[in-house]
């Protein structure tokens, strides 16, 4: 995978939320597009409404999209502090708790609702997925 492609309404409220809130740094910027390096040779692409729906010839469902969008970090302290941060920005945020398959995960939503995974995934997954 190279790319993750998200329709966004708003391609500005987008960058205060990822670039100026969070402080990730774009690989590329227009009026309609905001590119961000989420991991090695991968980029979170957020696309006006617009010029998605011209690109693809469909306009994109509404609602809560059934995915979501993980961030795994080694500790639980790590997963509150995002969390916390995304509340101090206005996301809505679903507090973090131990699950039954071992981890520890809370939820947040972006300015258009896409919900973002913050976790601790134990085992070989969680090891997989965290950088050496």
């Amino acid at each position: 995978m190279s790319f993750i492609t998200l329709a966004v309404a708003d391609v500005a409220a987008s960058r205060a939320f990822y670039v100026d809130g969070l402080g990730w740094k774009p690989i590329f910027e227009a009026d309609d597009v905001l590119m961000l390096p989420v991991a090695d040779r991968v980029i979170l692409s957020l696309w006006s409404v617009e010029g998605f729906t011209a690109e693809i010839g469909e306009a994109p469902a509404s609602g809560v999209a059934p995915l979501t969008l993980a961030h795994n970090l080694a500790t639980p302290a790590e997963v509150d502090a995002v969390l916390a941060e995304a509340a101090a920005l206005g996301a809505r945020v679903h507090p973090a708790q131990h699950r039954e398959w071992g981890g520890y995960s809370g939820y947040f939503a972006d300015p258009d609702g896409f919900r973002w995974e913050i976790a601790v995934n134990p085992g070989d997954t969680g090891k997989f997925v965290l950088p050496t």
